[in-house]
């Protein structure tokens, strides 16, 4: 599943530009890449770029900030209790996922890695972008470690860079997501629940 606005209820990057007072700038860049408006990776690099100077501590800040989405651990113990396994994967920032997936469990994870200099954000990222693309990849990557076929691997998110990911997997759900999202997945979730997921798996 995506992280941001469907495992958590957060855009991490808006909750760390809160340190760097550039939330109003980051949220309306994040909008317009989840509406496919506007290629992703230049808009991560835009929002990235304006953290240039915080302090590394803002990340653990960040985490203790973060509101998991309503469901969101009954459906991965319901998935794990079937014998299932969980990933997120992230086009947010793999400092935060980390002790995410720690904290529940996850078996699988995946996302950017901020560049920290002396103790600080440059404003840059290191190694590949998680785009649309490379979020199919993961999950391509971790049906075949689990052995399992695409065709029983679901996928969850709510913006365009999922796109990629819906069609790699047998079912996708659209979670609070944007027209465009909607209009391509199988199953359409428009309350804030996660648990309501759990049904179209048919886990028993």
């Amino acid at each position: 599943m995506d992280v941001d606005s469907t495992l958590i209820q957060d855009e991490v990057i808006e909750l760390l530009a809160d340190y760097a007072g550039t939330r109003q700038q980051v949220a309306a860049i994040t909008e317009s890449a989840m509406r496919g408006e506007i290629d992703f990776e230049e808009s991560l690099r835009a929002r990235v770029s304006t953290l240039s100077g915080l302090d590394e501590s803002v990340i653990a800040q960040t985490v203790a900030r973060i509101r998991l989405s309503v469901g969101a651990e009954d459906l991965i113990h319901a998935v794990h209790a079937a014998g299932g396994r969980v990933g997120a994967v992230s086009g947010g920032f793999i400092q935060v996922l980390e002790p995410l997936a720690k904290q529940l469990n996850l078996d699988y994870s995946r996302a950017n890695e901020l560049e920290i200099v002396d103790g600080k954000l440059t404003g840059g990222l290191i190694g590949a972008i998680i785009d649309r693309r490379a979020k199919a990849e993961a999950l391509e990557e971790w049906a075949a470690d689990f052995g399992e076929e695409l065709a029983w691997v679901a996928a969850i998110g709510d913006g365009a860079n999922d796109l990629d990911m819906f069609e790699s997997s047998g079912l996708s759900f659209a979670y609070n997501a944007k027209p465009l999202v909607r209009e391509r997945a199988d199953v359409v979730i428009d309350e804030p629940d996660l648990r309501l997921v759990i049904p179209h798996l048919k886990l028993a």
